[in-house]
């Protein structure tokens, strides 16, 4: 969860599409198809997947498979090998069914991702390990999870390594084709940041900030700076779409008659050890303690107060204009971290009505 938190400071932007083209019928439909995706953490043993409402998505990921940091294949485990496919049988059963993707994540960060794309071989294993694991347990999609290509010889190997991964589509017979297309996050490679000082003043809470904020107008680490510099250089609008928290991010106010964003902090607030509260735990958190809710319309962005304790995340009003603004930016859809965080499916619902671009 705290390589997620840098995640949303940045930029929101996923390179989506399908795995499996069964038809040219069909692949020329799922390219159109507006996106509504959800990651679902396999920790999340709470909240399994029979429990999803698929009628308000078209895509859930499952999060996540880490590649072996030597050979860079997956070794998966007899009790992952059951989640797996427990996983894509209950989806698929869905009515309405969705499209299931794996995502590759890292957990010793973007080291291992570095070496993966650093040559040829090592990116054959991975592409030839993922191939394997998407056809064994019947995933129509694979994302890859790198947070983030650290210098401009990262992103170069991503593009090789995205270049070689498509390069396995379809060759005239379907019952060898797997991969068409690679559902990826990825972000922008930037140079204007926050500088280190800056970031390390956030991370280590001595201030509060909006996480997903749509727009910083004191920084560029903002969503539509992401967006805009992905479009800016070139990336088609119908292949992004745009990521929205389920979570929150806590802080303890140093004063708590100063509560803005960007107020000195002395430290983290409620949640768990990162300062990290789901949404269904921040809604109940402001029933129970009469929580002052306000909107930063500078950032787009939600937080509440409660004495001390001091709360970002997203609400209904700050999500609207968000998948508004994606909308007017021609985007394909967006994405939820992570689907077990929703309260009553308050905001997964009110995600989905409004995304009325495929009715158009």
């Amino acid at each position: 969860m705290e390589a997620l938190k840098a995640y949303f400071l940045c930029i929101l932007v996923t390179l989506s599409s399908n795995i499996h083209p069964a038809s040219s019928s069909s692949s020329s439909s799922s390219s159109s198809q507006s996106i509504k995706g959800a990651y679902w953490p396999s920790w999340a043993s709470d909240f399994p997947p029979s429990v999803i409402d698929t009628s308000l998505f078209t895509h859930i990921y499952y999060a996540f498979l880490t590649p072996n940091n030597v050979t860079f294949k997956f070794d998966v485990s007899n009790s992952t090998a059951i989640l797996l496919k427990s996983f894509t049988s209950i989806l698929r059963a869905k009515n309405p069914p969705v499209k299931m993707l794996f995502s590759v994540g890292a957990d010793e960060g973007p080291i291992l991702f570095s070496r993966m794309t650093s040559s040829a071989s090592s990116r054959k294993n991975f592409i030839n390990s993922t191939i394997e694991v998407a056809r064994k347990f019947g995933f129509d999609g694979i994302d890859l999870d790198w947070e983030l290509p650290q210098n401009p010889t990262d992103m170069q190997n991503l593009g090789y390594l995205l270049d070689e991964w498509q390069g396995r589509g379809p060759k005239g017979s379907p019952g060898h084709t797997l991969v068409s297309t690679l559902a990826h996050r990825s972000r922008v490679l930037f140079r204007g940041c926050l500088p280190p000082r800056d970031l390390q003043i956030i991370s280590r809470g001595l201030m509060t900030g909006a996480h997903a904020a749509l727009f910083d107008p004191k920084s560029n680490l903002s969503t539509s700076y992401g967006l805009g510099s992905w479009i800016k250089a070139g990336m088609p609008r119908s292949k992004l779409i745009i990521g929205l928290p389920l979570y929150g991010r806590t802080w303890k106010l140093k004063d708590p008659r100063s509560h803005d964003v960007g107020s000195a902090a002395v430290g983290l607030g409620p949640g768990d050890s990162q300062g990290i509260m789901s949404f269904f735990q921040v809604q109940i958190y402001n029933k129970e303690n009469n929580a002052k809710v306000e909107h930063d319309m500078d950032t787009v962005s939600t937080y509440s107060v409660v004495g001390t304790s001091w709360i970002g995340y997203d609400d209904t009003k700050s999500k609207s204009i968000k998948i508004g603004y994606a909308q007017a930016l021609g985007l394909r859809g967006y994405f939820f971290w992570a689907v077990n965080g929703d309260y009553e499916w308050k905001m997964s619902k009110q995600a989905s009505s409004l995304w009325i671009l495929d009715s158009l």
